[in-house]
């Protein structure tokens, strides 16, 4: 468990240029981020179909982030695991229940529903890695904004890049359903990391990363 919840933590040098698709029922976008470049190069949309105000909305807010890459490295997990977790050996993974402790990184809505979604982290015994991370929520509850949130379903899914042995967020996917004032509202839509590269902001960050493994 410490190994896998290690591999999450990159140090904060390590940044990744990448392409996420990102698509709902309505429309598929597929940009590029590279932190490397400079103003609007940085976000680049590359393909555009269908019509989807709100996935359009999901890239430009992940756009305008301050560091678009910081996405992919799930750096606070091991504060959200909380101190006490249940783990079933299910043979070639285990799952680990858990209650969402939130962190510095989670905002009004995560605090929200930490206290209602049921958290299951699954890990490969082996490879000591996590492989995806799900909430779900067990039963319809009033929502944080009124009305009833009656179906939450999300989930990380998480690989392991090559060179350094770190996870990282592969994809994520998001299915909601809300029902207030005689209206339905339902939220479904998915990303997938189809290329990374990752790198250290600088050779020097890069030698004292290897250095430190070296010791480890």
């Amino acid at each position: 468990m410490n190994s896998a919840l290690q591999a999450t933590e990159a140090p904060p040098t390590l940044r990744a240029a990448f392409t996420v698709e990102l698509q709902s029922s309505h429309a598929r976008r597929v940009y590029r981020f590279d932190p490397r470049k400079k103003g609007r190069d940085r976000w680049t949309a590359l393909s555009w179909e269908g019509e989807d105000e709100e996935l359009d909305n999901v890239a430009a807010e992940w756009a305008n982030e301050a560091a678009p890459d910081g996405r992919l490295f799930p750096d606070d997990l091991r504060a959200s695991l909380g101190p006490q977790v249940m783990v079933d050996d299910k043979g070639a993974a285990w799952k680990v229940s858990f209650h969402h402790r939130p962190s510095s990184n989670d905002g009004e809505f995560d605090v929200w529903a930490a206290e209602r979604l049921a958290a299951t982290a699954w890990l490969d015994p082996v490879g000591e890695r996590f492989l995806r991370i799900d909430y779900t929520l067990p039963r319809p509850v009033a929502g944080p904004e009124g009305g009833t949130l009656t179906r939450y379903d999300q989930s990380y899914f998480i690989r392991t890049e090559p060179r350094w042995g770190m996870s990282y967020v592969s994809g994520f996917s998001i299915d909601l359903q809300a029902r207030a004032a005689f209206r339905t509202i339902d939220r479904r839509y998915a990303a997938n990391i189809v290329k990374a590269e990752f790198f250290f902001a600088s050779n020097e960050a890069q030698q004292e990363f290897e250095s430190a493994q070296l010791i480890q």
